[in-house]
C-alpha cells in the first residue's frame, strides 16, 4: 500500500463537509484528531444492532455486545503488539489510566518511597502523583530536561534510586514533540527495581508500537487521539505487574466473588473494569487502530515529516525577514520528533494568534501551555502556539498557516 494524502482525505466526512466551504486547515490533532468514516460506521452498526451490557448478559444481543467489545480489545492489542489481550484494559482516556494507576499501584507505597517523573510532563502526569504524594507521603525526583525539552539522559543514574517504585514519563511531549530514548531509562529502572509507565497519547497515533519490547509495565493512551473517539483510552500492563497491582475502583464486573465482609477480584482485565465500560466507544477504538494499523505507516511518517520540514524552514524564513520574533520549542530540523510544532511570537499572545489565523485563514491551532505550565515555566514562556499535524494534511495547510503566520506577525508587530 502507497500513501496517498487525497486517498486519505476522502475517508473523513468532516474534511468532506468542510471542503466546499473554503478554508479548512485542521493542524489540532495533538489536541484530537479527526475521526475517520469507518469508525463512525462501526459505533454506528453496534448501536443500531448490538446495543446491550456486556460481560453478564445471557440473551443473544447481550452475548453479540460482549463479542464485539472483546473484539474489540483484540484488535487494540494487535496494534500495540501485544500477545495477551487480557493486559489490554478499556478506560475513559490516557488520564483515566495513569489515575487508575496512581490509586492502585499507590496503594502499596509507603511514606519515601519514590516516583520518578521529567520535566517535560502533561498535566495529567503530574498532578495524580502530587495527589498521592499528599495521600502516601511518596516523594517525587525529576529528570530534567534540556534547552530543546529532551529529558536529559545523564541525569537518569542518580535519579532513579532503590527508593524509586516507579518511573512515570512522557513517550513523547506535547509541547515539544521530543521523544524519550525509553530504552536507557527503562534498563536502569530494572537495576533499581522500578516499574515504568510510558505515557503514550502523543505517541499512539504514530505507530507501529512494540509495547513488550519497549521495556515498559504499563502504558497509557486515549482514543482521541489516535483517529478513535472520545470517552476511551487503554491501560496496557504486563500481566504480572496487573496481577499485583490492586483495583483503584470498585463496583460491579470487576469481582468474583462478593460478601458482607470481603470482596474477591476478578482477574484482570476485568479486575481493571469496574461497572459498564464504554462499549461503543471501545468498539470505535478497535476499529480505529485496526484501520490505522492497515496503513502505510512508514509512507505516513515520510509524509509528515517532510510536511513538518517544510514549516520549520517556513518559520525561518519567516525569521529572516521579521526580526526573529519566533521562537520554536524542541529538536532542532534533522532530529528526531513528532510532526507538531509549538512556537512563541515575541510580543503577541498565543490566543490572538489563533483567533487571527482561525478568523483570517481558517486554520485550526492550539495556544496556551497545552496542560503543560511547569514545562513553559522552564522556558520562561507563559504559552506557545501549537500546530500539530496528521496524516490527512498535506502542503496546502502548510503553506496556509505560513501565510497566516506572516499575517500575524504583520498584525501583530
Amino acid at each position: 500500500m502507497i500513501f496517498d494524502v487525497d486517498q486519505i482525505k476522502g475517508q473523513f466526512a468532516i474534511i468532506r463537509n468542510y471542503a466546499s466551504g473554503g478554508r479548512f486547515h485542521y493542524l489540532d490533532n495533538a489536541a484530537t484528531a479527526q475521526i475517520p468514516d469507518c469508525v463512525i460506521s462501526a459505533m454506528t452498526t453496534h448501536d443500531t444492532r448490538a446495543r446491550a451490557n456486556v460481560k453478564r448478559g445471557i440473551h443473544s444481543l447481550a452475548q453479540e455486545a460482549t463479542d464485539a467489545f472483546e473484539n474489540a480489545r483484540d484488535l487494540v492489542a494487535k496494534y500495540l503488539g501485544v500477545q495477551n489481550s487480557d493486559e489490554v484494559i478499556f478506560t475513559g482516556g490516557a488520564t483515566a489510566g495513569i489515575n487508575m494507576i496512581a490509586l492502585g499501584f499507590g496503594q502499596n507505597l509507603k511514606p519515601g518511597d519514590q516516583i520518578v517523573l521529567s520535566q517535560a510532563e502533561h498535566h495529567s502526569n503530574l498532578v495524580p502523583w502530587q495527589m498521592l504524594k499528599k495521600l502516601k507521603g511518596v516523594n517525587l525526583r525529576f529528570l530534567p530536561v534540556d534547552e530543546n525539552g529532551v529529558i536529559d539522559l545523564s541525569r537518569v543514574e542518580e535519579t532513579i534510586t532503590p527508593e524509586t517504585k516507579l518511573v512515570a514519563l512522557t513517550h513523547a511531549s506535547n509541547v515539544t514533540g521530543a521523544v524519550t530514548d525509553v530504552g536507557a531509562i527503562s534498563e536502569i529502572a530494572r537495576e533499581r527495581g522500578a516499574k515504568l509507565m510510558l505515557d503514550g497519547a502523543q505517541m499512539a497515533p504514530h505507530g507501529p508500537l512494540d509495547l513488550p519490547g519497549l521495556g515498559a509495565d504499563f502504558y497509557v493512551f486515549s482514543g482521541h487521539k489516535t483517529y478513535g473517539p472520545s470517552g476511551v483510552g487503554i491501560l496496557w500492563g504486563r500481566m504480572a505487574s496487573l496481577e499485583e497491582m490492586p483495583p483503584a475502583f470498585g463496583g460491579g464486573e470487576m469481582v468474583a466473588h462478593v460478601a458482607f465482609e470481603k470482596t474477591r477480584y476478578a482477574a484482570p482485565p476485568r479486575k481493571f473494569e469496574a461497572g459498564t465500560p464504554p462499549i461503543t466507544q471501545a468498539v470505535g477504538l478497535g476499529a480505529a487502530l485496526e484501520w490505522l494499523g492497515n496503513q502505510d505507516l512508514p509512507g505516513i511518517h515520510n509524509h509528515l515529516n517532510h510536511l513538518l520540514e517544510q514549516i520549520m524552514a517556513g518559520m525561518a524564513q519567516l525569521n529572516n525577514t521579521h526580526g526573529n520574533r519566533i521562537r520554536i520549542l524542541g529538536p532542532p530540523k534533522g532530529e528526531k520528533r513528532l510532526p507538531l510544532i509549538s512556537f512563541a511570537i515575541r510580543d503577541a499572545h498565543p490566543h490572538d494568534i489563533c483567533q487571527i489565523m482561525n478568523d483570517r485563514h481558517g486554520v485550526a491551532l492550539r495556544g496556551g501551555h497545552h496542560c503543560a505550565e511547569p514545562l513553559h515555566e522552564l522556558f520562561d514562556l507563559d504559552g506557545t502556539t501549537r500546530a500539530s499535524l496528521g496524516m490527512f494534511n498535506g502542503r496546502e495547510d502548510v503553506d496556509a498557516l505560513l501565510n497566516g503566520l506572516e499575517d500575524c506577525l504583520n498584525i501583530l508587530d
